[in-house]
């Protein structure tokens, strides 16, 4: 299929993209907040005010793009400053236009930077959720056609690396946690390290914490700038630590997909969608608190073959779940173009 595909052209959006690049798909990518002013002042106002102003703007400049090209069909990847004026354009020249948005722009944490996003949902043909509670939410701003899938991982980005001695100095650890600091996390993590748990923390903004003081030995850096970076951290690790974001509703994450694919053992919060993916003690190690998590990384700790067993295994069970850019892709594809069929007809 030709493929017009609107997102950032950075992070699991970029993922994304090349996942339907190597199904055979020609895609054009554009980023439509490229042409947006980037200043900090104006950047604030445009998500403080839920990029209502921005719809125009991004239509006119999206559409002068492609105004001489055509495709199957529109793939808007996230679309926080993709409005209807943009969507309703594209429908008329180009045929089915979807949505799939790992955020939660339905919940309460960032709600106002959504406004735009919201008002745009009853335009879009499909759209694709990776939360149980945003299928009844969508559908009650009007949304014509919903599907829930899992978040993923990438068959290429997150594909296991060859880890060097240098690699293994930079990056080798025993506990890690890979991701930005939220103020639930630094209790979380403090206690860990109280109760004796070999801690490496990458990540952005960890400075903010008010544990700052007991985690500042335990931090390494910021977050990975590249998918060969992050891969290492995960692989380097022997235990790779899953947590939530509360804010988001999350249930499970790319990180649930990610880290197994590494062939990382992979020990997360206990939640019923982590369930549904990994047998626990088998495939993963899940907890409900600091006190079972410190024991869950002590006991892997100390059984090197059982650590192995379980990063084996939930790789393994990683692909089976179909979890992977290309197999969600082909599955989101196949419901659009129905889509496209009806309005053909």
């Amino acid at each position: 299929m030709k493929i017009l595909y609107l997102g950032t052209i950075s992070g699991t959006s970029l993922h994304r993209r090349t996942a339907l690049q190597r199904l055979g798909h020609q895609v054009r990518h554009i980023d439509p907040e490229a042409t947006l002013p980037k200043d900090y002042v104006r950047a604030k106002f445009r998500y403080e005010s839920g990029a209502l102003l921005s719809d125009r703007r991004v239509a006119r400049d999206v559409l002068a793009q492609v105004e001489r090209e055509t495709y199957d069909l529109v793939w808007v990847d996230h679309g926080r400053c993709v409005g209807p004026v943009l969507i309703d354009g594209l429908r008329a020249r180009f045929g089915p236009v979807l949505n799939l948005n790992v955020d939660d722009p339905y919940g309460w944490r960032d709600r106002l930077s959504w406004l735009l996003y919201r008002k745009a949902v009853a335009h879009y043909d499909l759209v694709v959720v990776v939360r149980k509670p945003n299928v009844e939410e969508a559908r009650a701003l009007g949304a014509r056609d919903v599907m829930q899938v899992w978040r993923a991982a990438d068959e290429v980005a997150h594909a296991s690396r060859t880890l060097t001695t240098a690699d293994r100095r930079k990056y080798g650890s025993d506990v890690v946690f890979v991701g930005t600091y939220f103020p639930e996390r630094g209790p979380f993590f403090a206690e860990l390290v109280r109760r004796g748990v070999p801690l490496t923390i990458f990540g952005d903004h960890w400075q903010k914490a008010r544990e700052w003081p007991l985690l500042e030995p335990h931090w390494r850096g910021p977050s990975s700038r590249s998918d060969d970076e992050y891969a290492k951290m995960v692989q380097g690790a022997k235990v790779v630590l899953g947590l939530l974001s509360k804010g988001n509703r999350d249930l499970h994450t790319t990180r649930s997909a990610e880290v197994p694919l590494l062939g990382a053992a992979f020990c997360a919060e206990r939640t019923p969608e982590h369930d549904a993916l990994y047998l626990d003690g088998k495939e993963a190690v899940f907890w409900d608190d600091a006190a079972e998590c410190a024991a869950a990384c002590d006991a892997l700790l100390r059984d090197a073959a059982w650590r192995r067993s379980v990063a084996a295994a939930g790789r393994a069970r990683c692909i089976a779940n179909g979890t992977l850019n290309e197999r969600i892709a082909e599955a989101v594809l196949e419901r659009a173009v129905g889509h496209a069929r009806r309005l053909a007809a």
